[in-house]
C-alpha cells in the first residue's frame, strides 16, 4: 500500500512543529545543542518552530496525510550557497544563526554554532535540492514513511536531473541516506565536544 503524501500548509504548522520535537527529542544533534532532558523538552519546540516556519515561507514541506511524518525542503538555486537555518533577509546587523540564537535562547551559543558550521559546509555552485529535516512520529519508524517522503522527491530530482544535499545527524538516518542513493563527499563535521552530522550528496541517476 502506498503512503499518502501532501504539501503542508500554514494551517498545519503546529503539527508540523510538534511532530518535529517529538521526533528529534532524543537525536544526538538535538541533545548536545540543549543538554538536559528538562532543557531541551522545554526549548527544543522553538527551534523547530523556526525552521517550520523558515521553509512554508521559502521551500516545502511534505507531509503524510496521517500527519506521521514530514520532510522539510528547500530549492537552492545555482550559484547560491544555501539560506542558513534561521538565516533572514533583513537589513540588520545581526545574521542568520545569531538572528536564531537570539529568538530561542541568547545565552546558549551552541544554536548558533549549529547553524554556522552547516552553513559552511553547504555546497555552492550547482542547483539542488535541500532536504533540512525528516521526521517521524517515534512509534512509526521503521515502518518506510520516510523513504516514502523522500523518493518522492528523488524521483522528480531524478526526471530533472538534480542533485540533491543533506546533513545526516545520526547513524541510522545516514544508512538510510545511503541505501537511497546519498554518499558523503568528504569527512564528516565532528561538533565540538559533541556529535558528528554527515553531509551527503546525491547526483541525479539516469
Amino acid at each position: 500500500m502506498g503512503v499518502a503524501i501532501r504539501a503542508a500548509g500554514a494551517s498545519d504548522r503546529d503539527l508540523v512543529v510538534r511532530l518535529l520535537d517529538v521526533a528529534f527529542q532524543d537525536d544526538p544533534v538535538s541533545r548536545w545543542v540543549f543538554p538536559g532532558d528538562e532543557y531541551r523538552r522545554a526549548t527544543h519546540h522553538q527551534l523547530m518552530a523556526a525552521f517550520t516556519d523558515i521553509v512554508l515561507a521559502d521551500g516545502r514541506i511534505d507531509l503524510t496525510e496521517d500527519g506521521t511524518a514530514c520532510a522539510l525542503w528547500l530549492s537552492v538555486p545555482a550559484e547560491e550557497h544555501a539560506e542558513g537555518e534561521g538565516e533572514g533577509e533583513g537589513e540588520g546587523e545581526e545574521d542568520g544563526p545569531a538572528q536564531l540564537r537570539a529568538s530561542i535562547d541568547p545565552a546558549n551559543e551552541r544554536i548558533e554554532l549549529v547553524a554556522r558550521l552547516t552553513q559552511e559546509v553547504h555546497p555552492a555552485g550547482r542547483a539542488h535540492e535541500y532536504l533540512w529535516m525528516i521526521g517521524v512520529s517515534p512509534d512509526r519508524q521503521g515502518e518506510g514513511l520516510g523513504t516514502a517522503l523522500i523518493g518522492a522527491v528523488l524521483d522528480r530530482c531524478d526526471r530533472e536531473g538534480l542533485p540533491a544535499y543533506l546533513e545526516a545527524s545520526n547513524a541510522r538516518s545516514r544508512a538510510l541516506y545511503e541505501r537511497l542513493g546519498f554518499a558523503l563527499p568528504d569527512r564528516p563535521l565532528v561538533l565540538p565536544d559533541g556529535p558528528q552530522m554527515w553531509p551527503m550528496w546525491r547526483e541525479p541517476r539516469s
